[in-house]
């Protein structure tokens, strides 16, 4: 039946060009991305973007605020609060410098993306509206590369917060794609007195939505995601609020998920371990047909 799976018409030639030895994989980038949640009626909503038509990297799909680690991110420390860095680096799996780049990278990126902020002025506050011309012109000048996120939360004299993400899941980008990541995902609940808005140049549109509404609308082919947006909307069915959800966020696996692509009766299959719902059957021989819609 179809869905509203993410399936470029390229990469059943990539995948053959990969298994033929043909194709140079590309080492993945580190990567953040952050499902931010409020509390609804019934369960909590998730906050989503959708990616211009014009991008070159999942055009027109559904996702969350995130994006690639800042080199910068972990060339100094920052002011912290929370778990340290070594239990962030053990519960990543990562180095304490990686770790601190990586969890940066997260708030960050929330920030550019949707213009909320998972810091405050002590570590146990978190700033407030976040939408006037001064705090614009430093979300501007962070996206812009001309400000890094340390100088950033020292120049507003700010704490990061930590303890408001739970880590949720990683997910590397298949190895025949050209842009790849390594991307943790983590949860966080919207702080009270911020509110989201379409702070992306990425991106055409947000929505809040409940996870099973997005799921539906993905299963009826309406709304175009990617194999880890619905991963992490399936994982949140059972939660009743943003709370319920963090406090599940420590005893999530965080082992890396990568799409394998293996040879099955004159077929490729490109399955990702773990969930069977988003594996792909293409003719190893003939051309794909499916397109790059929803598929």
């Amino acid at each position: 039946m179809p869905t509203g799976q993410w399936y470029p018409p390229e990469w059943p030639e990539r995948i053959r060009a990969l298994a033929a030895g043909e194709l140079d994989v590309a080492a993945p980038r580190r990567a953040a991305t952050v499902v931010l949640l409020r509390d609804g009626s019934p369960g909590p909503d998730v906050h989503m973007l959708r990616r211009r038509a014009s991008m070159a990297f999942a055009a027109g799909a559904y996702v969350y605020p995130g994006g690639g680690v800042d080199p910068r991110d972990d060339d100094r420390l920052v002011r912290w609060a929370g778990p340290d860095r070594e239990t962030w680096a053990r519960r990543l799996g990562v180095g304490p410098d990686e770790a601190q780049a990586i969890v940066c990278a997260a708030v960050r990126e929330t920030y550019e993306e949707a213009g909320v902020l998972l810091a405050g002025e002590t570590g146990d506050t978190v700033v407030g509206d976040t939408t006037g011309d001064d705090w614009e012109a430093d979300r501007a000048a962070l996206a812009g590369h001309e400000l890094s996120f340390a100088e950033f939360l020292g120049k507003r004299r700010l704490t990061l917060r930590s303890d408001l993400l739970g880590a949720w899941a990683r997910w590397i980008t298949p190895e025949f794609e050209p842009r790849r990541y390594d991307t943790w995902f983590f949860v966080a609940a919207l702080p009270e007195g911020q509110r989201t808005r379409n702070a992306s140049t990425e991106a055409d549109h947000t929505v809040w939505i409940r996870p099973e509404e997005a799921t539906a609308a993905y299963d009826r082919g309406e709304l175009l995601m990617m194999p880890p947006t619905v991963s992490t909307l399936r994982a949140l069915l059972p939660y009743g609020s943003a709370a319920e959800a963090l406090a599940a966020a420590g005893g999530r696996d965080l082992a890396p998920v990568l799409a394998t692509a293996r040879m099955e009766a004159g077929e490729l299959v490109l399955s990702w371990p773990g969930h069977d719902e988003f594996t792909k059957r293409v003719s190893a021989t003939a051309p794909d047909t499916a397109g790059g819609g929803p598929a």
